[in-house]
């Protein structure tokens, strides 16, 4: 199933997510590389960073797909 065609503004938007998106995604990067480098780490606090993480890279991964323009076969 396609989705319709965005407009000049959803496209604006979507970047703009994505834009949040990947400086969350960066930020928790080098929060849980600081939780693991400086011990004791804690285990619960870096699951769930990690978590999150992985949450956001598959929200980031989603919104791109919407910013390609669907090629009929």
């Amino acid at each position: 199933m396609s989705m319709p065609p965005l407009c000049d503004a959803g496209n604006s938007d979507i970047r703009s997510q994505l834009h949040e998106l990947h400086v969350e995604h960066r930020d928790l990067d080098l929060v849980i590389t600081h939780l693991i480098d400086n011990p004791p780490p804690d285990e619960l606090l870096i699951r769930r960073l990690k978590k999150r993480k992985l949450l956001l890279k598959d929200r980031i991964e989603l919104l791109e797909q919407t910013l390609v323009p669907d090629i009929p076969a």
